[in-house]
């Protein structure tokens, strides 16, 4: 499930947006100024940042600035009503991938975020090639080789979202959210599928201390 950082002031846009996002399977939190982005930034990675920019303490525009001078380079979109051309260049010129207007039709923002994402990573591939390995997100399959493997419902569940972020790291919390199994699987039972994916010869590493990553490197 790709994160999104929303930083909107505009409570009933806002609460549309989380509500509409969240329905195309999106995990979205929202924050109402730039203090509070930076700071979930500091917590948590995004995988994508839709930014308003006249929001109180630190507007869209320094906030994103102050992401691209730390070497944060997360896909950003900026949502704002300001229409004039400065405006416009000022958010390409702090790093912005994307700039929409407001008012918008919902459909053209997720046509956007689907481009820039389907850009930026592998999620929105038809297939997926690590090695001789390649999924077929449609099918959901495996396959080594042109030949199927078949795989039992937790290690095709976490195989799935090891290609879905190929050469990135996951954390173990954010497999446990994906399998729905926070509260009840252990790390202990969570290496063991890992450890079952890497029999069949898939290149998943450890990092110690923080998660799994799946990669030729």
């Amino acid at each position: 499930m790709l994160k999104i950082l929303l930083l909107e002031d505009d409570k009933i846009l806002s609460e549309t947006l989380v509500e509409l996002l969240e329905d195309e399977n999106f995990k979205v939190t929202h924050v109402e100024d730039g203090e509070m982005a930076l700071d979930a930034t500091f917590i948590k990675q995004f995988d994508l940042l839709l930014l308003d920019v006249n929001v109180p303490f630190l507007n869209g525009f320094e906030f994103l600035k102050s992401l691209r001078e730390s070497g944060d380079m997360t896909p950003a979109i900026f949502i704002t009503a300001l229409t004039d051309i400065a405006s416009l260049s000022k958010g390409f010129d702090v790093g912005a991938d994307d700039y929409i207007k407001k008012p918008f039709a919902f459909d053209e923002l997720l046509i956007r975020i689907n481009a820039l994402l389907k850009k930026y990573y592998h999620t929105y591939a038809k297939e997926i090639k690590v090695n001789d390995f390649c999924f077929f997100i449609e099918k959901n399959e495996l396959y080594n080789d042109k030949s199927f493997l078949p795989l039992p419902p937790y290690e095709l569940k976490i195989t799935r979202l090891l290609f879905q972020n190929l050469n990135k790291t996951l954390q173990k919390e954010e497999i446990f959210e994906y399998l729905n199994e926070g509260n009840e699987m252990s790390e202990g039972a969570l290496r063991v599928h890992i450890n079952k994916l890497r029999k069949i010869g898939l290149p998943i590493t450890t990092i110690k201390g923080i998660g799994y990553r799946l990669g030729t490197a």
